[in-house]
């Protein structure tokens, strides 16, 4: 069984693209109300990134808020979705590195785990681009 997942055809929409569609929305979900909670509580986002040793806390959480709320935009709305999808990809999985790695403890397992489930729910999607309900098909 084969399901066309292509954006190719602007227009044509499938049943993999409202999966898809659905999967974008879900993974942008988490990235959205993320980064506009440490944007809108910058201090208290600097002090756990200073607490977590990074540099720079303060522009850190900026930094970080903006990847996270930016790219869940362009994920939800399916623009530049395969370059969004690497970089959340990539941040996701140093995310987990940097903030989950006291595997001792049960709960920071189980959030390093759901940064490896997501990364891979991004790598999917950047194999697969955006599908038919995307800014990425109506520019095909």
């Amino acid at each position: 069984m084969s399901i066309n997942t292509s954006a190719a055809g602007a227009g044509t929409a499938s049943n993999g693209s409202t999966t898809i569609l659905l999967g974008r929305i879900l993974l942008a979900v988490i990235f959205l109300l993320s980064g506009f909670g440490k944007l809108t509580a910058i201090s208290g986002t600097a002090g756990y990134f200073g607490s977590l040793g990074l540099p720079v806390p303060t522009v850190s959480a900026i930094v970080v808020g903006l990847i996270e709320l930016l790219g869940g935009l362009a994920i939800l709305v399916g623009f530049q979705t395969r370059v969004a999808a690497w970089v959340l990809a990539i941040f996701t999985i140093a995310t987990g590195l940097v903030a989950h790695t006291g595997w001792a403890d049960q709960m920071q397992m189980i959030q390093f785990l759901k940064n490896l489930a997501i990364t891979g729910g991004f790598i999917l999607l950047a194999s697969s681009g955006a599908g038919a309900y995307s800014i990425d098909a109506k520019r095909s």
